[in-house]
């Protein structure tokens, strides 16, 4: 037995022991070792018991005590106040967790999200058809229907999934909500439907329904649907990066060509004369950008903007046109430089591992609940670190307290201590 210094009496421990936030609780002939509230309680157990705290899982048996602790580590608590719990490693599933006959690790399917075993092993959720998608929640197949293109379930039968498209006048939008009016049928505008359209649009035929155009300055619908302007007007005068379009519901107004502007307001007598993608005159007349930052079309917003925003590189796409504003340190198309792609950035490269451009240099990475334990990229991140008990959480960690202990989540499956069968003891 190891020596431990001259033996001390309960006061001259209980002395030691205070200041330190900690306290002794004696309770059926075994003796617990208290952390202050900032603390977690520790096992004090014989070696079944030697796992740490943090290899627990959730949905423990709410029966169980919860433990609690002492707000002032100057007083004692009454003994009602230390109902502590103890883990201790376990080989048994936590709640909505099995083994199916096809599993590949102990515990390893989630009955409660599962789709391939949802509520039981086996019982596969239907696959999407018809506008409807399906998923496993609480242990139930869900039913939810695509928004695009937006589709309902009116009729509440899942064999027929989602029948309903929303740009019909029986279900415009919703179900059940008709358009009546035949000058205003369902409409679909910025994804959503309605019966007709808000002034001063107007309904016109788009695609397989109608939608809103605005009649005022469409020169494709000028004043009515299809009603397209003739760009020279019949021949009539041209001048300078213009051309004849519509305005207050009719054709023969000059316009300005995309990108060019009429800065001066003087277009009978040098037409649109200003270039709106230089630095002067971005996106408008006058709009002058800052220092280091230049005039481009956006291809993310298909806008002339000022590009690029501090910490961002300018990487063009088109020269001297369009371009795009990246992170150089962490973008796998432009790692370290405009153009540097991740190999298999478009794709991933192996099972469950992507490029990933991290410091302005290319790597692989695994996804989550996933590793590269032996170190061969040919085989992608082959290790369930969320399941494997041989690594649980990471490569070589093994869950070996009792036989059959599971990993759960990335940590060993542990539950309560049985007190009375003498799993917590004095130490």
């Amino acid at each position: 037995m190891r020596g431990f210094g001259p033996r001390r009496s309960p006061v001259e421990m209980r002395s030691s022991l205070e200041p330190l936030g900690l306290r002794r609780r004696h309770s059926a002939g075994k003796t617990l070792v208290v952390l202050g509230s900032s603390f977690a309680l520790a096992c004090v157990a014989a070696s079944a018991c030697a796992v740490p705290l943090d290899g627990g899982v959730d949905d423990l048996p709410s029966s169980e005590p919860v433990p609690s602790f002492v707000d002032d580590a100057g007083t004692d608590a009454p003994d009602s106040t230390f109902e502590l719990t103890n883990y201790c490693p376990s080989n048994k599933c936590s709640t909505g967790l099995t083994t199916c006959p096809n599993s590949r690790f102990p515990c390893d399917v989630d009955l409660r999200s599962d789709p391939r075993n949802c509520g039981s092993c086996g019982f596969t959720c239907p696959s999407a058809a018809n506008g409807a998608l399906f998923a496993c929640a609480e242990g139930k197949c869900q039913m939810t229907c695509t928004n695009s293109p937006r589709r309902f379930d009116c009729n509440g039968i899942v064999d027929d999934g989602c029948e309903v498209t929303a740009n019909t006048n029986e279900n415009c939008g919703g179900c059940g909500v008709t358009c009546t009016d035949p000058e205003s049928p369902c409409t679909t505008r910025k994804g959503l439907q309605r019966c007709g359209c808000p002034a001063p649009e107007i309904v016109c035929p788009d695609g397989d329904g109608f939608g809103c155009v605005n009649a005022i300055g469409d020169d494709t619908n000028c004043g009515a649907c299809g009603n397209a302007c003739d760009r020279t007007n019949g021949g009539a005068p041209s001048y300078e990066n213009t051309y004849y379009g519509c305005a207050a519901a009719s054709c023969g107004h000059l316009k300005c060509e995309v990108l060019w502007g009429d800065c001066n307001f003087n277009i009978k007598a040098d037409g649109c004369e200003t270039y709106l993608l230089s630095d002067q005159n971005c996106g408008g007349c006058g709009n002058v950008c800052p220092a280091g930052m230049g005039c481009y079309v956006n291809l993310q917003s298909f806008q002339a903007e000022c590009m690029c925003p501090p910490g961002k590189t300018l990487c063009e796409i088109i020269p001297g046109l369009a371009a795009a504003c990246v992170d150089i340190t962490s973008d796998p198309k432009n790692c370290g430089g405009c153009g540097v792609t991740c190999s298999g950035s478009d794709s991933r490269s192996h099972d469950y591992m992507f490029p990933s451009c991290r410091g302005g240099s290319c790597e692989t990475s695994c996804e989550m609940g996933r590793a590269d334990c032996n170190g061969n990229g040919e085989d992608g991140c082959e290790i369930n670190t969320n399941s494997d008990p041989r690594n649980c959480g990471e490569c070589g960690h093994a869950c070996d307290g009792v036989a059959g202990q599971a990993c759960i989540g990335g940590r060993c499956a542990v539950e309560p201590c049985d007190v009375e069968a003498g799993e917590v003891t004095t130490r």
